[in-house]
């Protein structure tokens, strides 16, 4: 592995330590946010309502309905095969969530359930907008007193106590049909005198309509809160007795990717993110592809002169001059056939020529070298010593 690679994963190993070493002490920050599920403990989930509602409706039947809609429950429990169609079940529909979690075809469907003598109870912000249009409500919020609501009932021998919630809703009913709508309860300020309708009951043919737009009084945090719970007692007390069908979507946010825990926890979160930018890092920074240093090679040596002249220095130190000139005519030739690919047989004016043509040296050089090495070989010496500088010395004028 590379250097640098083994260094940048050490420095990504180091920062993530240094996050998890900070992290594994601090308290786990609270989630305010609002999911309305039975499933989280969190300030705003039902997971209290979930487990009190029995208490809540004692000595009634309390179905969930949470794996299909509600027109896929209602629709299954509507009896055909009898001579007057209706419901296999009787009772009451609940529904509590941060804003309408219901589609159009299962709030037609939960009309045609109240049609048959039973009720329906939403608590939530916002409604359908079917809805609103067919009981003849209309809605309004009040941003600027949201952070002071206090919520009452209007039947005071019900419960005369007033409640000031969190994250409670500004939404309430700005237009009901007088004739036919009761109202059961009103949200206001401290500040402010004036009431606003927040809970309802609208007949619809032979059931009611319960809506509620203070959702939050069912959540954790209120349930827990002093004697807040009483206040969700009470609006529930309205309902008719009967069973309960509860419809509890469950959060349809949650993740399925793998990093779905990494990405709950703070610390694992945040080193993912460093692990992501530091590969980011990398990668540009090595984008272009690195070039292996290219070792040099030295050329090899030519062992064959280098021999030669050792051989040479012997002979010389032995004052064998013949047998010097004898191996530098030898090796001479040689480096003409190796080279130039000359035929030396016969050292002639043709030789001469070709040899002159192929090195470009001096002829004049050429034609004395050819004649020495000729003069020596016809067995005609003068003084060898002599003889061997010369010969060298030209040798040395046509190789070099």
């Amino acid at each position: 592995m590379d250097k640098s690679i083994k260094i940048y994963i050490a420095v990504l190993v180091f920062i993530l330590g240094v996050i998890l070493l900070i992290d594994r002490d601090q308290p786990k920050p609270i989630d305010w946010q609002p999911t309305y599920s039975v499933n989280d403990k969190i300030p705003y989930g039902l997971y209290v309502f979930d487990k009190e509602i029995d208490g809540f409706f004692k000595n009634h039947k309390v179905e969930r309905i949470s794996t299909v809609t509600p027109y896929e429950f209602l629709n299954s429990k509507y009896d055909e095969d009898t001579l007057v169609e209706n419901y296999k079940i009787k009772g009451n529909f609940i529904n509590i969530s941060e804003n309408n979690t219901i589609d159009e075809q299962s709030i037609k469907e939960i009309f045609y359930f109240v049609s048959h003598g039973n009720n329906a109870f939403l608590s939530m912000k916002t409604f359908p907008q079917y809805l609103l249009d067919t009981l003849k409500v209309e809605i309004s919020s009040d941003f600027l007193n949201a952070n002071n609501t206090v919520v009452e009932l209007a039947n005071k021998k019900t419960n005369p106590k007033k409640y000031t919630f969190s994250q409670q809703s500004e939404y309430y009913f700005s237009k009901i049909d007088t004739l036919n709508t009761t109202v059961l309860g009103y949200q206001g300020t401290k500040s402010n005198p004036k009431k606003h309708i927040d809970y309802v009951k609208v007949p619809y043919r032979q059931g009611f309509f319960y809506l509620h737009t203070q959702p939050v009084a069912f959540t954790n945090y209120n349930l827990l809160k002093a004697n807040h719970y009483q206040y969700a007692e009470s609006v529930l007390s309205y309902l008719p007795k009967g069973d309960i069908f509860w419809y509890t979507k469950q959060k349809d946010d949650l993740s399925q990717s793998s990093l779905r825990y990494i990405m709950s926890q703070s610390g694992l979160k945040w080193a993912w993110y460093f692990f992501l930018i530091g590969m980011l890092i990398f990668m540009i920074f090595n984008a272009k592809r690195k070039q292996r240093i290219v070792p040099i090679i030295k050329p090899l040596q030519n062992s064959t002169v280098d021999f030669t002249k050792t051989i040479g220095n012997l002979y010389y130190q032995e004052g064998d001059h013949k047998n010097i000139i004898d191996k530098k005519i030898i090796y001479f030739l040689e480096k003409i056939r190796t080279d130039y690919l000359i035929d030396t047989t016969k050292l002639d004016d043709a030789f001469i020529q070709k040899l002159q043509h192929k090195t470009g040296k001096n002829q004049t050089d050429i034609q004395a070298l050819i004649f020495l090495i000729n003069e020596h070989r016809n067995s005609y010496h003068g003084s060898l010593e002599e003889d061997l500088i010369r010969i060298n010395n030209a040798i040395e004028k046509i190789l070099h």
